[in-house]
């Protein structure tokens, strides 16, 4: 072969190795998934939802084009070991790693750990042999690359905790889930509610929890955190606020999604639009707008480190305001509270008149600074709400305008267009009405700020009316009660804790956002004003006692005896004796014979005989004599 011949022989196998390295397809993502579910429990009741839920979560992740979907239910500790022992071999070469368990979870010393179905737990230190620790899944899970995930819906109420005993009274068993904080990158840890709380299994087949990540995880293109935060938005309003998830652990800048965004042909180069160029200012309202989101004051500072003048920078300087007035009413609302409290103990003591009117002092002038914080912060509220209401109305101008102008450009270079066929808009077939749900929106956050007790129904009757009515009065607002807009909304989204007082039943008394029992001190009782006042003491009551004093009738007879004893006694023979009685009775001798108690006539065929002696406590001196 010639030079020629070998040089063009070079160029086909270079040419024949460009073309296969260029339409060679760029290598998938690879994930795994463990999926668990936990309902069969052995001793205790069993769970109803949890294998529900993990056969769901198990069918979103393969329809979602996860690589390997383990899905294991009801096992034991040692079942349960040995799954984790085989994931983990797959998630050596993996890039997305996810692990989801359901069923009982339980919190000990600040550690959590996941209990399988034969575990008994008849004390706290059992735990450590029966369960698996959330350290243990985290280890399973760690060769991934990319993303380590794991989700927990495990916060249910627990009744292993209620019967096991305590080896060690110093050993905390916690209710719930407990805060972790992951020591690894790239580590998420997903909670079905907030540590510390229980979450709910729902009325239906599966849980809120469930429902909603089935719904949002498998987005395509959508970063993981972000649908975990579409996951808490759609658990709370299901729950009405009841239940909070938590993600725990944190990512990169780059968006993570679970499921990647398809692939989008490029367009043509000559219908492609150009895109405006960003500027300052879209850039400074984008950041603005994503500090607006978080609505705390870090977040208002960070932007204002970055844009530290402009327009956007001066409504962040109105919202750190807002944030500034409502430190100081809550300050000036607990101020006033302990000063009220300080005066009622004053007075229920009875401590001088000084440190009384000192007390009252005190306690006025701390309801004053109160009402002056409240009204500040109104208006603090009132003048960020407006500048965000024209900044809205701007950007809304702004926007139109732009995408107004690519359109006319696009309708001068095209021809004309024949006249559209009739069709169908998607506002058309979309279910229930904008009105519905904004009536539901401010419903919500009346109750919220507990104003409204009823149920979110979407119906503003006459019960909503009343509770916008109250809200007015304890807000100092003046909104229309006709009718729910989105002017409402607002107005009652800027009250970041409750606005109406906590009204509670006979022997119970408001303890911040709940009802509490009142309970007396010893020698108190509850009185009619819901007050606990103490019991006035019976003052004793002079009586005499009738077993130490004799009676009327016994004292006469004991002064006729006593007088008897002290006069001289007369001899019975000088005694007139009625004679003539005393035969008719049928006395011998018409005698009568008296002694120290009596009188009686002689008897019949006897005479009296005076033989000396008588007197006051002497013998008788006459003798009845018979033959």
């Amino acid at each position: 072969m010639n030079g020629s011949g070998l040089l063009k022989l070079k160029r086909l196998l270079l040419a024949v190795a460009a073309f296969l390295i260029v339409c060679q397809p760029a290598f998938a993502e690879k994930r795994v998934a463990l999926v668990l579910g936990n309902s069969a429990y052995r001793n205790t009741a069993p769970l109803t939802n949890p294998v529900n839920d993990a056969s769901v979560m198990a069918a979103t992740l393969k329809n979602a084009g996860f690589d390997v979907v383990d899905f294991r239910k009801d096992l034991p500790a040692v079942e349960t070991r040995r799954a984790l022992r085989e994931f983990a071999d797959l998630a050596r070469d993996a890039d997305i790693a996810l692990v989801y368990y359901a069923g009982h979870g339980i919190e000990v010393d600040g550690a959590n750990y996941l209990i399988p179905v034969d575990a008994k737990l008849e004390r706290d230190t059992d735990v450590y042999d029966e369960a698996l620790s959330l350290d243990r899944i985290l280890v399973a899970i760690e060769p991934a690359r990319k993303l380590r995930l794991v989700i927990l819906d495990a916060c249910r109420d627990n009744p292993f905790a209620k019967t096991m005993k305590r080896t060690l009274a110093t050993r905390a068993i916690g209710q719930g889930l407990a805060k972790v904080e992951p020591t690894n990158p790239n580590v998420l840890i997903a909670y079905s509610a907030k540590a510390g709380s229980t979450a709910a299994d729902g009325d239906g087949k599966n849980s809120p929890f469930t429902i909603a990540l089935s719904k949002f995880l498998p987005t395509p293109g959508l970063d993981v955190r972000r649908a975990f935060g579409y996951v808490r938005d759609e658990v709370l309003k299901t729950t009405n606020n009841r239940q909070e998830p938590f993600v725990y652990g944190s990512l990169g800048g780059e968006d993570v999604p679970l499921v990647p965004a398809p692939q989008k042909p490029a367009p043509a180069a000559a219908a492609a639009p150009t895109a405006p160029p960003p500027t300052p200012q879209s850039e400074a309202r984008r950041d603005y707008e994503l500090a607006l989101q978080i609505g705390n004051r870090n977040a208002m500072n960070a932007f204002l480190a970055q844009y530290p003048s402009g327009y956007y920078a001066n409504l962040a300087r109105l919202q750190l305001e807002k944030f500034t007035a409502e430190d100081a009413r809550v300050a000036a609302t607990e101020k006033a509270r302990l000063a009220e409290q300080e005066r009622a103990r004053l007075a229920a003591e009875g401590a001088q008149k000084a440190q009384q009117a000192k007390a009252e002092a005190d306690a006025k002038a701390a309801e004053a600074a109160r009402l002056a914080a409240e009204k500040a912060k109104q208006v603090a509220q009132d003048q960020a709400a407006a500048a965000e209401q024209k900044r809205q109305a701007d950007a809304a101008v702004a926007d139109r305008a732009a995408s107004d102008k690519p359109a006319a450009d696009q309708t001068a270079t095209q021809p004309a267009a024949p006249p559209p066929e009739k069709t169908t808009t998607v506002a058309a077939l979309a279910t229930g009405s904008p009105e519905i749900d904004v009536v539901k929106s401010v419903q919500t956050e009346l109750r919220r700020v507990g104003c409204l007790t009823v149920a979110v129904d979407g119906d503003w009757n006459a019960a909503s009316q009343r509770s916008l009515t109250l809200f007015n009065r304890y807000a100092g607002t003046k909104l229309e009660i006709k009718a729910a807009s989105v002017d409402t909304l607002d107005a009652i989204k800027l009250k970041q804790a409750r606005v109406c007082p906590l009204v509670c039943e006979r022997g119970y008394q408001a303890d911040g956002d709940r009802c509490t029992r009142i309970v007396c001190a010893e020698g108190s009782f509850l009185n009619d004003n819901n007050e606990c006042e103490k019991r006035r003491e019976r003052k004793p009551v002079a009586k005499r006692d009738s077993d130490e004093r004799p009676s009327r009738r016994e004292r006469e007879r004991a002064f006729h005896l006593q007088r008897e004893l002290d006069e001289p006694r007369v001899p019975s023979a000088a005694i007139p004796r009625p004679q003539k009685r005393a035969r008719a009775e049928g006395g011998g001798s018409g005698q009568i014979m008296c002694d120290a108690y009596l009188c009686r006539p002689v008897r019949h065929g006897c005479h009296l005989e005076y033989r000396g002696g008588g007197g006051p406590g002497g013998n008788v001196g006459n003798v009845e004599v018979c033959n």
